[in-house]
């Protein structure tokens, strides 16, 4: 492996020890924000004037271009928003295709920001970690999309895959309560939550089999090799289930009702949680580290098919509180 592919790898499993203490970055919440107000604040974007358009773009933040892929729903607006993040080693491109989130949720009313992380970096950056600082950057995409879009900022969000949800999950504190919810596909347990996190829908999906991010927990990147596999033996990550619960009574959750939306897949849900928020749990067995729905990566492991993961986050964001 090249000595920069590998300098960043490090960097992403430190990240996932350090991030393990807070995935804030910050100081404790001292107090939970009141509910949000049922009118929008007036978005700069649907006063008029330049707008973005759907495609390929580009933003300098911190000196640095960084590239993401835009989906946009028909109509005025205002619109929610999603960012949708890649794991550790793919792309936007790769991303946007997998979890068909730009093309359904532009469908459903949503805009869909498909990011990528910086030249030469693998993996995302979370809040506490080494490299750039791809919280600021997340936050100053949303920035720009309220400028140069018609944005209900009430309703932002972020969903992502593997790493790309580990940071999914840790942006619910790193941006410091401006995300109403947070989807997660095989990344759960790649942070823990923060002491005192603001009121957030979160949903996960994760397999029982998932030999990357394993749902038992232990030493992730179970099909590595040499130098990687010494460095994902360095790590140790908790139970999925253990990091589920976590949330959910940081968030001031009841206990859970369980069932079985589909066969093979048990669903754990927290609801009626402190300030409206909610945490979803779906157990796959004999998952593999996918995506669950309709597209299969064989080399990822098994793909449950009745069970659309794009669809179930949507829906759990369609009814998300507003921040």
């Amino acid at each position: 492996m090249a000595g920069r592919a590998l300098s960043v790898i490090v960097a992403a499993l430190v990240t996932v020890t350090v991030a393990a203490a807070d995935c804030s970055g910050r100081p404790p919440v001292p107090a939970r924000p009141s509910a949000a107000p049922t009118a929008a604040p007036p978005p700069g974007g649907c006063a008029g004037g330049p707008r973005l358009e759907e495609g390929r773009h580009t933003i300098e933040f911190a000196g640095l271009k960084r590239v993401f892929l835009l989906a946009l729903p028909d109509g005025d607006g205002p619109h929610p928003v999603l960012l949708n993040l890649h794991g550790l080693g793919s792309n936007a491109r790769e991303q946007a295709a997998y979890s068909r989130l730009p093309r359904v949720g532009a469908g459903r009313g949503y805009i869909v920001a498909t990011p990528q992380v910086a030249k030469d970096r693998f993996a995302w950056t979370l809040p506490n970690g080494l490299g750039p600082d791809d919280t600021g950057f997340l936050g100053a995409l949303l920035d720009r999309l309220e400028q140069r879009l018609c944005v209900d900022r009430r309703r932002e969000f972020a969903a992502g895959l593997s790493y790309g949800g580990g940071m999914a999950a840790a942006l619910a504190c790193g941006l410091e309560g401006r995300l109403a919810g947070v989807a997660v596909v095989g990344g759960l347990s790649l942070v823990t939550p923060c002491p005192d996190p603001p009121p957030v829908t979160l949903v996960a999906f994760h397999g029982t089999a998932d030999r990357a991010v394993p749902y038992g927990g232990g030493h992730p990147l179970r099909d590595s090799t040499g130098d990687l596999r010494k460095l994902a033996d360095m790590v140790t990550l908790p139970p999925v289930p253990r990091t589920a619960e976590g949330w959910a009574a940081a968030l001031g959750c009841p206990q859970p009702v369980v069932s079985s939306p589909v066969r093979s897949v048990r669903l754990r849900a927290w609801d009626g949680c402190e300030q409206g928020a909610a945490v979803r749990l779906y157990t796959i067995d004999g998952g593999g580290h996918t995506w669950p729905g309709p597209i299969e990566v064989p080399r990822l492991g098994a793909t449950v098919r009745g069970l659309d993961a794009t669809a179930l986050i949507l829906d759990a964001f369609d009814s998300a509180q507003p921040r």
